[in-house]
């Protein structure tokens, strides 16, 4: 039974609301709407405050406190978590406001707006891309902006994202057994994020795969493709000779070499 009440409370609310709303909206009085959407906007009641800037605009455009509004119209997008219009409006604000002291803030929340949307590791990166290099514009534009800290901690974490998708497809190739897409997979990884932590873990990554390239070969190709695996190993010595891999490279090259010896093959 109390839960009955509960529900019908509830209900008579939001009707209430939506009477208010509906009200608010056949009034003619603009200063009226204008107050009313500034109202909703700091009880974070973002939604009404929208539908009210929006139907204020004209009224307001111009003025002094069209900045400001419009300033707010972006920030209610971005809080009922619609990142696609909220960063067209942070980008428009710039645009229409450059000399605006809201104008740098509207330029990183254009970027984060890009980062809010980016997706799962699996999925198309397109917007993990636009996050680094709007972010690495906002950095080249505002060097001793507050924000800078930030947009790089962002630009680190899109970075480790692309670099997770690639070692991912990467090891897709492997466990499907394309052992040459694989190896030239992982060394991609390698190249395209010389910086990682994982350097070494992609290097050897490389190294099985061109082992188990050349193991599956045909035999008067496999000569050329174990001593591919050799230069390979040489490589990984010369470039981490201190990495905890290079145990397992040892004996990937001493296993190479053995095959390798005359009257193995």
């Amino acid at each position: 039974m109390g839960r009955i009440i509960l529900i019908f409370v509830l209900c008579l609310g939001l009707i209430s609301c939506s009477s208010k709303m509906s009200k608010i909206m056949k009034s003619k009085d603009y200063e009226y709407k204008y107050k009313m959407a500034e109202q909703y906007y700091a009880n974070k009641k973002y939604q009404e405050a929208q539908k009210l800037f929006e139907d204020v605009f004209p009224f307001l455009k111009g003025s002094t406190r069209y900045e400001d509004m419009y300033f707010k119209y972006a920030y209610s997008y971005y809080y009922n978590k619609d990142y696609l219009n909220a960063e067209n409006l942070f980008k428009t604000f710039v645009e229409n406001f450059p000399a605006s002291t809201k104008s740098e803030e509207c330029e990183y929340m254009r970027a984060y707006c890009f980062y809010k949307q980016s997706p799962k590791v699996e999925l198309d990166q397109t917007n993990t891309n636009k996050t680094m290099g709007l972010m690495q514009a906002f950095i080249s534009t505002h060097p001793n902006s507050s924000r800078v800290k930030d947009a790089s901690e962002l630009i680190d974490q899109c970075r480790e994202k692309l670099e997770l998708k690639d070692y991912k497809s990467a090891e897709l190739y492997y466990n499907l057994g394309f052992y040459k897409a694989a190896a030239i997979a992982f060394g991609n990884v390698a190249d395209n994020f010389p910086d990682s932590k994982k350097s070494d873990q992609y290097k050897l990554q490389v190294i099985k795969a061109y082992f188990e390239y050349a193991k599956m070969s045909l035999e008067e190709k496999q000569k050329e493709r174990y001593e591919k695996v050799l230069s390979e190993c040489s490589d990984f010595s010369e470039r981490f000779n201190e990495s905890k891999y290079l145990e397992e490279v040892n004996k990937y090259k001493t296993q190479t070499l053995n095959i390798l010896k005359p009257g193995k093959k």
